[in-house]
């Protein structure tokens, strides 16, 4: 569980986690008593100075942690009873790397804080390329079976370590380049290219403090909208294949040209952002033929294709 300064969250968004199963508490820098909430409650703390990337965080907790699944957990996320067993029965199905849950919209962590909508039923990337969070707003009674998902959400994400371990690029599992936005949906996507699946487990719930979406983009500082903005084509490039991009070209292309407008019309700041692609291609490029290798030189497990 990451913690960033959140220990007045901890206090309620550990004890369910704990109760749940063995804990870590990634203390990321922080300057509160988050090390002394994570103890009081059984939990182990592993402390980073100075404080890192959200990437990086996750990065040293998935190395300072064992076990054949690894539950990724902000502090803003109010695991339900029942959740580790539910998204953990899905985990065990022949082919599934990862499990996303059903996540809630709340204002707060602590209870009584419902906003009364889906905050997401996992993710997608759809055919422009663009990433987003299925389900965002809908009403809590939608989307009850269980199925197939791009991926999960970073707030709540259950993964086999075998997973995780396939998709490492030396001691990175999440793109540290990347730092926050896109980071889960690029490691989704990365699993999905080795031929791992996603599941979708309605009966795993948790309670989610959203602080990036459509609905609040634009509260966010400039520089946090041009990073996300950034790393959604730093995503693409590093996961596309040609397949894909020969079959959408055509909506790609359409949806490029009025991102461009947008950018020209209203957010001008984000001109940048094509320029900050620019510089970090040729890294994500490296990256993306580390990928590709694997996938020639390792066939899938349990022959499972690679996934769109």
């Amino acid at each position: 569980m990451l913690s960033v300064n959140e220990a007045h969250r901890l206090r309620h968004s550990l004890p369910p986690a704990v109760a749940q199963g063995d804990v870590t508490v990634i203390d990321n820098g922080c300057t509160d008593d988050t090390a002394a909430v994570a103890r009081e409650h059984g939990a182990a703390v592993l402390p980073l100075a100075p404080r890192r990337s959200y990437a990086a965080a996750i990065n040293a907790g998935i190395a300072a942690t064992g076990g054949d699944a690894v539950l990724l957990l902000n502090a803003d996320c109010v695991l339900e009873p029942g959740f580790v067993a539910a998204a953990r029965r899905r985990l065990d199905a022949t082919g599934v790397g990862s499990v996303a849950p059903k996540l809630l919209r709340v204002s707060g962590v602590e209870p009584g804080r419902q906003l009364g909508a889906i905050d997401a039923a996992g993710m997608t990337v759809d055919r422009r390329r663009k990433n987003g969070l299925v389900g965002h707003g809908a009403p809590p009674t939608a989307y009850t079976r269980a199925g197939e998902a791009f991926g999960a959400d970073g707030a709540a994400a259950l993964y086999r370590r075998p997973t995780l371990e396939a998709c490492a690029l030396g001691a990175e599992v999440l793109d540290e380049d990347l730092a926050l936005w896109a980071s889960d949906a690029d490691l989704a996507w990365r699993a999905q290219l080795l031929g791992w699946r996603c599941a979708y487990e309605p009966r795993a719930i948790a309670r989610h403090v959203r602080t990036y979406s459509p609905s609040t983009r634009g509260g966010l500082p400039e520089a946090q909208r041009r990073l996300q903005f950034r790393n959604r084509y730093l995503m693409w490039c590093k996961n596309e294949t040609a397949a894909g991009l020969a079959s959408d070209l055509p909506r790609i292309a359409v949806y490029e040209l009025l991102a461009l407008g947008h950018v020209l019309s209203r957010e001008r700041h984000l001109l940048r952002g094509y320029l900050d692609v620019a510089r970090a291609l040729p890294r994500a490029l490296r990256r993306r033929r580390a990928v590709q290798r694997r996938r020639a030189v390792n066939r899938p497990p349990f022959g499972l294709q690679p996934r769109r």
